[in-house]
Formats: structure tokens, C-alpha cells, sequence
């Protein structure tokens, strides 16, 4: 029988994290499916879907991360998958559409884009976001989500609802088929 886990870790960048992470995946007899890795701000943030047929790997990728977590610093996170992965993007009854906002950096952008996608049911499936310098020094913030939107809602009105959350923060957003 098949096993899913997922492991996240965060801790300071350095070089030689993702080989002691797949490192750690292999030696507990894992296959590494899919993954996430990132730098934000210091620190170095990883998501890794793993599966096996072992029914120990969880107790033993439990065990390496605590080795990890005391030799690198890192915290790290263990949670098995007690369904399996979900079905491949875009879910059935959904289309696929990718969300771009952007404007002066400001607090609120991300819950208010992603509160007006919520009302509409739409599930995010990635979001990236980042902020720098703009024009004349000012922060500028970008934001790309890719979502999946129920095919009983109007991409009409979803755009709608989007732009007057755009307006209320003096951003510029798009919806498109992905």
C-alpha cells in the first residue's frame, strides 16, 4: 500500500539543505513526488511531497527530522497524507485561471485578493507574491495566484468582484484562462 507525507522545513539559508533533505527522503526508503523551495527573507523554506510502500517511513522521517532540526537548525514539520494526494490541477468541475495583481506595496493585497477569490469559491493552488523597489524608490509589490474556478462561476463576474477589490486598494489585477 502506498504512503504519502508531506515534510516542510525552514531554517537559515546555507548551502547543502535540499541534499541533506532528499538525503533524508532516500535513506527512509521514500520517493521524493513533488516539492516546493524558496528563499524568503534568510531563511530557506521547503514543502516535499514523498511516497513508500514501507509502513515505518513516517517513524523514520520523523526520526531524521529530529537529526536535522538539532544539527542545521531547522524546525521542520512531518504530516502524512491519510487520503493520498488530491487529483491533478486543474480539480474536475474547475478551470484553470492564473490571478496578477499589482501596485504600491501595502498591507492587505494578499487577504484582500485572496478573500474575493474565497467568496467565489476558488481554490488556490500557488501563490507567489514579492515586493521591490519601484519606480522612484517606492516598494512595488507583484503577486501571480494560480486558481482553480469552479465552472458554475462567470469568469465575468469574478473579474468584476476583483477589479473593485483592485480599486479599493489602488491596485491593477487581471484574470485570465491559465
Amino acid at each position: 500500500m502506498q504512503r504519502w507525507h508531506i515534510l516542510s522545513a525552514i531554517g537559515r539559508d546555507r548551502p547543502g539543505l535540499v541534499s541533506e533533505l532528499a538525503r533524508l527522503v532516500l535513506d527512509c526508503d521514500a520517493n521524493l513526488e513533488d516539492s516546493r523551495m524558496t528563499i524568503l527573507g534568510s531563511d530557506f523554506a521547503v514543502i516535499l511531497l514523498c511516497s513508500s510502500s514501507a509502513a515505518e517511513t513516517a517513524d523514520q522521517l520523523t526520526l531524521g527530522a529530529k537529526r536535522l532540526e538539532r544539527d542545521h537548525g531547522l524546525t521542520i514539520l512531518i504530516r502524512t497524507l491519510e487520503d493520498g494526494p488530491r487529483p491533478a490541477v486543474p480539480a474536475p468541475g474547475t478551470k484553470l485561471y492564473r490571478v496578477e495583481a499589482a501596485g504600491e506595496d501595502r498591507a492587505g493585497i494578499v487577504a484582500g485578493v485572496c478573500g474575493v477569490l474565497a467568496e467565489h469559491a476558488v481554490n488556490i493552488t500557488e501563490l507567489t507574491s514579492r515586493s521591490q523597489p519601484g519606480p522612484g524608490g517606492s516598494p512595488h509589490y507583484e503577486m501571480t495566484i494560480a486558481a482553480e474556478v469552479p465552472v458554475a462561476v462567470e469568469a465575468r463576474t469574478l473579474r468584476e468582484a476583483l477589479e473593485a477589490e483592485a480599486d479599493r486598494l489602488v491596485l491593477d489585477v487581471s484574470l485570465m484562462p491559465a
